[in-house]
């Protein structure tokens, strides 16, 4: 255990997050999302997981310790429900609501289509796979940076 960090988030995932860069991509993933084999393609080129923990939970241990890009529109994603991209599922509104609360803030998610989500996931550094079981629980936050005075 450490002090002041959630305790979820474990060895490889600080590690993940401390690595990356600002503009560099993490992946939240539902237990559906072929997180292996989109993993191996990613920057650090391994699986990392958050086992027994929703999305909406992983997204607030996650944006507790790492900033969003405050230099995009959409720092934030959520993959679009096939035939219904305008439909927000119940586990998007939660992870909404843990950004909204991190940043202090509203700060509307963008989205982007399955297929076009799976090609952003490759290029990502990593892919975080959650105990999420819902359907469309898959997001792709950018990192941002912390101001020197922060």
């Amino acid at each position: 255990m450490l002090k002041g960090i959630d305790p979820i988030l474990n060895a490889d995932v600080l590690y993940a997050l401390r690595s990356m860069g600002h503009g560099d991509d993490l992946i939240i993933a539902d237990t559906n999302f072929p997180s292996d084999s989109v993993a191996r393609q990613t920057r650090l080129g391994r699986l990392l997981r958050i086992d027994n923990a929703s999305a909406g939970r992983v997204a607030k241990a996650i944006l507790s310790v790492m900033p969003l890009d405050s230099f995009v529109d959409h720092p934030a994603l959520r993959m679009e429900i096939v035939g219904a991209p305008d439909d927000i599922p119940p586990v998007q509104v939660e992870v909404q609501q843990a950004i909204d609360a991190a940043e202090g803030k509203p700060m509307p998610m963008g989205s982007i289509e399955r297929f076009a989500f799976y090609d952003l996931a490759q290029k990502s550094y990593c892919v975080i796979q959650t105990g999420e079981r819902r359907f469309y629980g898959c997001f792709a936050f950018k990192k941002g940076v912390i101001a020197p005075d922060a």
